[in-house]
């Protein structure tokens, strides 16, 4: 093979190298573009199928019930409910011989807690174990009035704590699991006359 020859054959095979290199470049784009769009539309179904809750709080008999309203499709669900505070305090600032951040993450601020004890709700009243609910099931749990912070001194500060929730909503959230599915996380807040609340577009989880 003359020099010509080699030449040539070694300019095809760079091109031949380059054309390969070029087609796998393009097909990993297209497969991350595939990927990218099959994520999208499971993200979209995913929202889709966020099961809807109604709860309400009785403040007579201080109960919260919680209802399964859809989609029937999922069929039971299993749902885990924890009260949220008013607003985060977890980033307030701590004062030498002063609150600390674990005494305020120590107290549930707002109008209500789950009674400690019951319906397997921890000792804060926080939180309770999660529970199944069928479409159209009706479950509810015990709550209380929540307890003033140590700080919040004498009868004074019983009062303080009180006039501080007087018909402020009670603030949930609700994570919800079905099989074959991700988690919702949900959240709702509950008006304190006992009036039905219905869990809002779900945050990622």
């Amino acid at each position: 093979m003359g020099i010509a020859d080699t030449s040539i054959a070694a300019l095809s095979a760079a091109l031949s190298g380059g054309a390969a290199v070029a087609a796998w470049q393009a097909s990993r784009e297209a497969n991350k573009t595939a990927g990218s769009v099959a994520q999208i539309e499971r993200d979209r179904w995913h929202r889709e199928l966020s099961p809807q809750l109604k709860l309400k709080i009785d403040p007579n008999n201080h109960f919260l019930y919680i209802r399964f309203v859809r989609p029937a499709a999922l069929g039971r669900i299993q749902v885990s409910l924890r009260v949220r505070d008013d607003r985060d305090r977890s980033q307030d600032p701590e004062l030498a011989g002063s609150v600390t951040a674990q005494m305020r993450a120590e107290v549930v601020w707002g109008p209500y807690r789950f009674r400690p004890g019951i319906d397997h709700a921890d000792d804060l009243g926080r939180a309770v174990k999660p529970f199944t609910l069928e479409p159209d099931d009706l479950h509810r749990v015990a709550i209380d009035p929540t307890l003033r912070p140590t700080w919040f001194d004498g009868a004074s500060g019983e009062t303080r704590w009180r006039e501080q929730y007087r018909n402020a909503p009670m603030r949930v959230w609700a994570t919800c699991e079905a099989s074959d599915h991700k988690p919702w996380r949900l959240s709702c807040e509950l008006p304190w006359n006992g009036r039905w609340a219905r869990t809002e577009t779900p945050s990622q989880p």
